[in-house]
């Protein structure tokens, strides 16, 4: 007589939805929800990038566009968690529009660094991802002064006016570890680099790379669940894959190939920041269907914060 084999499912944590993501959910809800609501709540580009949580949305009625001129003038409309720059503000005021700023209070805190650093004099070299929306706001702050660079290999390569007068900013949803070699590279080559007063990646990126680190050194192979188009999300697959353990991103159940985790005892799963911790059941579930699991949980930090709703939808329910 054989007994089946019991897979283990390790899960990370934390996982799933950040306090910046929540609020900028909760912001468009609210205003989706509310009793006096007479227009459609525009959002522009995704609120949070998940497919899922915009699927969502929009089926309870938002509306999602790319750029504000695809709004009607006067209407209300959503930016981001990514945050957008001066020009876009500028654009929204220009077309009356009525604004619900969503962006999350640590790119926000970016954005503010940015400003200040320009306010001196410097060359801001911003280490993140060109064509990301957080990378475009951060750098429409100060686009005159500001260089976007995302690996130390860039570095070598920087003209500025003046080596004495530089600073770096990042992206919030780096990796951890790449970020560090890119700072370090700049550090050597302008000795006299300035920094922010505390790091820019944010405690959730961090905290889910270090937890998924923790997992992946105990599994035969993890799953993320989260969008293409999530830089959190991909951080967190090269994070595991960074352990030598085969890592693969997934937007739902429905993208597991069996071949993954044929051959594995120990599967780790986790979801990116963006990702809604429903997807993350569903994947139990559907890794139930190749065999019987064991759940257990990894924790690696625990997180209270939260932020409070934008000012302009504080007074609704």
């Amino acid at each position: 007589m054989t007994t089946a084999r019991v897979r283990t499912v390790l899960l990370a944590a934390p996982r799933s939805f950040c306090a910046g993501v929540e609020r900028a959910i909760d912001t468009v809800e609210r205003l989706l929800a509310a009793p006096d609501r007479q227009q459609p709540v525009y959002v522009r580009k995704q609120i949070v990038h998940n497919t899922h949580v915009v699927a969502d949305l929009a089926a309870r009625g938002a509306i999602f566009v790319e750029e504000l001129d695809e709004v009607p003038p006067g209407a209300t409309v959503v930016f981001s968690a990514h945050g957008v720059s001066p020009a876009v503000h500028e654009q929204a005021k220009a077309r009356g529009l009525t604004v619900v700023d969503a962006t999350c209070p640590l790119v926000t805190k970016v954005h503010a660094e940015a400003r200040r650093f320009a306010a001196r004099g410097n060359t801001i070299v911003l280490v993140g991802h060109a064509g990301h929306e957080e990378v475009e706001g951060t750098a429409g702050e100060a686009p005159e002064v500001t260089v976007v660079i995302d690996s130390p290999a860039e570095v070598a390569a920087l003209q500025v006016p003046d080596e004495s007068r530089v600073a770096f900013l990042t992206q919030t949803t780096l990796s951890v570890d790449e970020a560090e070699e890119t700072i370090q590279a700049l550090r050597q080559r302008f000795p006299q680099v300035h920094g922010p007063s505390s790091a820019d990646i944010c405690y959730a990126s961090t905290n889910r790379q270090q937890a998924v680190e923790a997992v992946a050194q105990q599994s035969d192979v993890v799953l993320v669940i989260g969008s293409e188009n999530s830089s959190n999300s991909q951080r967190l697959v090269e994070v595991a894959q960074r352990q030598g353990v085969p890592a693969y991103l997934i937007d739902d159940a429905s993208a597991i190939s069996p071949a993954w985790i044929e051959s594995a005892d120990t599967i780790g799963l986790s979801a990116g920041a963006s990702a809604p911790a429903a997807l993350v059941e569903a994947v139990v579930e559907a890794l139930r269907g190749f065999g019987p699991i064991t759940v257990r949980e990894h924790v690696t930090a625990v997180e209270h914060i939260a932020f409070a709703p934008p000012p302009e939808i504080r007074h609704l329910p």
